[in-house]
């Protein structure tokens, strides 16, 4: 019994010792990114091990210092699909992109510098089509509208970035949100789907979301899909 105790403790050290070397050793870097052929790694960029899905990485730029975490998926449209010179998915600098995320572009998705995503954020640019009754929306065409993640901003747990999203700078995304529309610079939102919670004024800081001055530089207008009911709330 003993020595069965001590064997596997013995075991569980070495299992331990060769999964961290194997997490030192399989980091995809600029300077030893192995089979893989990034449009742009830029230096001390760096995807952990182990990754999710990755292909099509000929189409994606990811700047200077960017972190990606373990679990995340990157992927470019299918295995093997052509895309010409376009970058697709470009990830700017000193950015930290949470395990277990998900980027999925078709299309193109553009994040900016010192973005920080959180755990399981899944951000993309196509949807399914739904409208005809007699074929399974799986194999309806999809629709792509692209999406932009301004410099600074923060993606909550869980949140999902849709198809034709625009945040502007050091937008703050709450946990779980479902985003899909146009925000402004310096705000908070979350909900399903997400609205405007605060938004700071350049005159006297921050307000809620719901009684932002009417009339204001940034307020939604008749039409707009960034908002409704002139809360800046986004439509689904």
């Amino acid at each position: 019994m003993r020595h069965s105790r001590w064997l596997d403790r013995l075991t569980a050290a070495a299992v331990r010792g060769v999964w961290d070397w194997a997490r030192v050793r399989g980091r995809i870097t600029s300077s030893n990114p192995g089979r893989y052929r990034f449009a742009h790694l830029g230096p001390g960029a760096a995807l952990s091990f182990p990754l999710g899905a990755l292909y099509n990485e000929r189409y994606m730029a990811i700047g200077e210092g960017t972190l990606v975490g373990e679990g995340v998926s990157l992927a470019v449209g299918w295995p093997g699909e052509d895309f010409g010179e376009d970058i697709v998915i470009r990830i700017g600098r000193g950015c930290s992109i949470g395990r277990g995320s998900h980027i999925v572009a078709h299309l193109r998705i553009d994040i900016g510098d010192d973005v920080f995503f959180g755990p399981y954020v899944y951000v993309t640019d196509q949807n399914h089509g739904y409208t005809a009754l007699d074929t399974p929306i799986g194999r309806q065409d999809a629709e792509d509208k692209a999406v932009t993640i301004g410099d600074g901003c923060w993606l909550g747990v869980g949140s999902v970035i849709l198809p034709g999203t625009t945040l502007g700078r050091n937008v703050a995304v709450a946990a779980g949100a479902v985003v899909r529309g146009s925000f402004p610079d310096h705000c908070l939102i979350g909900g399903v789907p997400a609205r405007i919670l605060r938004r700071h004024h350049v005159d006297d800081g921050w307000h809620a979301g719901d009684v932002w001055p009417a009339g204001e530089p940034g307020w939604p207008r008749a039409g707009d899909p960034g908002g409704a009911a002139g809360h800046g709330v986004s439509s689904l």
